[in-house]
């Protein structure tokens, strides 16, 4: 990635709160700041979206001690609103300090905060291109390679990275396109209950690494054998005409649409706000983006805002 560096309730808590009030008329009531918490590889982007988050006006602190985030969010309480919105980039800088982060978290949940953790993830192969391009070894290196330092890193973070709620794959972003994505996610007014992106995707180009469901397509008559249809791709209504007729596709995507609303009731019960589902075909150009397309169409009428990316559509 080029240039990127690689409800309102009336109660009483104690001091430790982030919401108070006694109940008296003209008291001020602490307002709890919403907080997103980014975290994910040396490399794949965290301080072009901090930066991004900071430009949306949240109030960003780098490199915060995970223990201390209790503390911030406290402080940012108590600032009579004008900090309601606070971002902490966690990173291996703090790694010693990476054992109190779930213990802080949950404080965080005994406070009712509004907290999210982002994750930003990139392909080994991107990340030493980035760590090379600029001439930095990786923080974890030592007196070995960067891909040991990568290794490393992924191993210390995997549980954080399990418990995120939202991955973003930065190996083929610029920073225009990872801004666009980060303005996409936080710049709106109101969080909606779940924002799912339908990800078409080819298999022989390798899964997303961000996809939290994958559904494979390739059980369908492949339009690429299909001389007239291939040149197009799914997003043309004849090759989407020609996948939806072959046996099994329309009763996939019914019991598949159907699965999802399971699926999207147990995300809203957990909290989980976004959710990627990759589909799959040979070469992510007729199937996936087909069947992408009518899934998408489902989730949008069932209320779950959908986004649809063809990642690998144009890339033959």
């Amino acid at each position: 990635m080029t240039g990127i560096d690689t409800h309102s309730k009336h109660s009483t808590h104690d001091t430790d709160g982030a919401q108070v009030s006694t109940g008296g008329a003209g008291e001020a009531t602490e307002a709890i700041p919403e907080l997103v918490i980014i975290s994910g590889m040396s490399g794949a982007g965290r301080s072009t979206a901090a930066k991004c988050l900071e430009d949306l006006g949240w109030f960003v602190v780098d490199n915060l001690p995970p223990a201390l985030i209790p503390t911030m969010v406290d402080l940012g309480a108590r600032s009579q609103g004008n900090v309601a919105r606070i971002a902490v980039v966690v990173d291996v800088r703090g790694r010693r300090f990476f054992d109190n982060l779930r213990e802080s978290l949950a404080a965080l949940d005994t406070k009712n905060v509004k907290r999210r953790v982002l994750f930003l993830e990139a392909s080994d192969n991107a990340l030493v291109r980035r760590f090379e391009s600029v001439r930095r070894p990786h923080p974890l290196q030592g007196d070995g390679r960067i891909v040991d330092g990568i290794a490393a890193e992924r191993d210390l973070l995997r549980e954080l990275r399990g418990d995120a709620d939202l991955v973003i794959d930065t190996s083929s972003l610029n920073v225009h396109e990872l801004r666009a994505k980060m303005d996409a996610q936080f710049a709106g007014e109101e969080e909606p209950e779940l924002r799912a992106t339908v990800m078409s995707f080819g298999f022989k180009y390798g899964l997303p690494v961000d996809a939290d469901l994958v559904v494979d397509c390739r059980f369908l008559p492949n339009p690429h054998w299909v001389p007239e249809l291939r040149p197009y791709t799914g997003l043309n209504d004849e090759v989407a005409t020609y996948v939806f007729n072959q046996p099994g596709a329309k009763e996939f995507l019914d019991g598949y649409a159907e699965l999802l609303r399971i699926v999207a009731s147990g995300y809203r019960r957990e909290g989980k706000r976004y959710v990627t589902i990759a589909v799959g075909c040979t070469g992510g150009k007729h199937r996936s983006v087909a069947m992408s397309e009518r899934l998408a169409g489902r989730l949008s009428s069932d209320g779950v805002e959908t986004v649809v990316v063809h990642r690998d559509m144009g890339r033959e």
